[in-house]
């Protein structure tokens, strides 16, 4: 997972959210207000965002809401059989993904996030993905396990190495074996598609999303998306995530560029 937003009503609630996300936590940013939400959005990718019940009244969070739809959101927080209506607020786009209650799901309020985070609902679409790129060796699979949950963050042949325990010669050699195309291209091809949903949301610009990823320039993602799935940046918000996969597979797997 990457980074996940958490706007609170308790310590002991963040406390639980930070202990049960473990044993491999993403970065936990702890916000205390709708103006830090927005700098976290701007700042990190956000797999998810964790709100209580005092943010489901702010009319700024309903704001941002409509600006990121597609962010996952999840409730954690203590409710009363009649707060329903607040929940209600996030009707629309999004809405909720999940809602937790402080006190009865404190034990599983991690696995509740996860589920919901924007990393497994790639993971979902890709499911088929290792068949079609011919990974069927242990190291080729455990790569792509890793990449394709944390590759909102700017990931290099060199880090998933070091992550495995082994060199960046031996890896790049290995997971390129048997008609697969070579790691740092499947890398590419991660992105693009994370920079599909960012994209399904109007408060990120193609430049937002571009810098993000970690791309060196708007212009260097823009060349990045065209290699690989043979569209322009401006065509990605209308393009779902798996077509970005089918492209890659017809037209750009087999290229050592």
């Amino acid at each position: 997972m990457s980074a996940v937003a958490a706007l609170l009503d308790s310590r002991s609630a963040l406390v639980s959210l930070r202990r049960t996300l473990a044993p491999v936590p993403p970065s936990v940013i702890a916000c205390h207000g709708a103006p830090r939400l927005r700098r976290a959005l701007e700042d990190r990718v956000l797999d998810a965002i964790v709100i209580g019940q005092k943010a489901l009244r702010s009319e700024e969070l309903l704001q941002l809401r409509g600006q990121f739809p597609a962010l996952p959101i999840v409730v954690y927080g203590t409710f009363k059989p009649d707060d329903g209506d607040l929940l209600a607020r996030l009707d629309g786009p999004g809405g909720v993904a999940a809602v937790a209650v402080e006190g009865v799901d404190d034990a599983l309020v991690g696995e509740i996030v996860r589920r919901a985070a924007l990393s497994t609902e790639r993971r979902r679409l890709l499911i088929s993905a290792p068949r079609y790129l011919r990974l069927s060796e242990p190291i080729q699979q455990r790569a792509w396990s890793m990449l394709v949950g944390s590759v909102a963050l700017p990931v290099r042949t060199d880090e998933v190495a070091k992550w495995m325990g082994t060199s960046r010669e031996h890896l790049s050699r290995q997971f390129a074996a048997g008609g697969a195309p070579n790691l740092k291209r499947v890398i590419d091809m991660l992105r693009v598609v994370t920079a599909t949903q960012l994209l399904a949301n109007p408060g990120y610009t193609i430049a937002d999303v571009a810098r993000l990823l970690g791309f060196a320039s708007t212009a260097h993602f823009g060349l990045t998306v065209n290699r690989i799935a043979k569209v322009e940046t401006t065509d990605l918000r209308r393009i779902p995530p798996a077509r970005i996969f089918e492209a890659f597979v017809r037209h750009s797997m087999r290229s050592r560029r």
